[in-house]
């Protein structure tokens, strides 16, 4: 599977569903942007059933802002429509593999219910 392009009309539906989707939040002009991106596209094709989206931060200011995106590239799993983990920096192929395995371990059950009382 190959990353999608994310803007402000299609994140939500992007991210809704049931499963797990990846987002790159990046810019062109990012020298460390761009050597994630090679290891972002590769780990899309390894993992077909995660949906690898990216996020041009210059193009889509708005939907970074919402999400305090401060520094690219920004790494964010989103799993059945929850965030669950957000953090600046690119990471090596390894590491990037690690947080995939560790998002797909989740206890949604566990995560759903500590939102619902950080929400109250």
């Amino acid at each position: 599977m190959a990353t999608v392009p994310v803007t402000a009309e299609n994140f939500a539906d992007t991210v809704s569903g049931e499963g797990i989707t990846l987002i790159d939040f990046w810019a062109t002009w990012c020298p460390p942007c761009r050597a994630f991106a090679p290891v972002f596209e590769r780990a899309s094709e390894k993992h077909g059933d995660i949906t690898f989206a990216k996020v041009d931060t210059d193009a889509e200011q708005l939907l970074a802002a919402e999400f305090e995106i401060r520094s690219i590239p920004t790494i964010m799993a989103v799993r059945d429509g929850i965030v669950v983990f957000s953090q600046p920096g690119a990471l090596p192929e390894r590491a990037l593999e690690s947080l995939i395995e560790q998002v797909r371990a989740l206890d949604m059950d566990e995560v759903r219910a500590k939102a619902e009382s950080a929400a109250k």
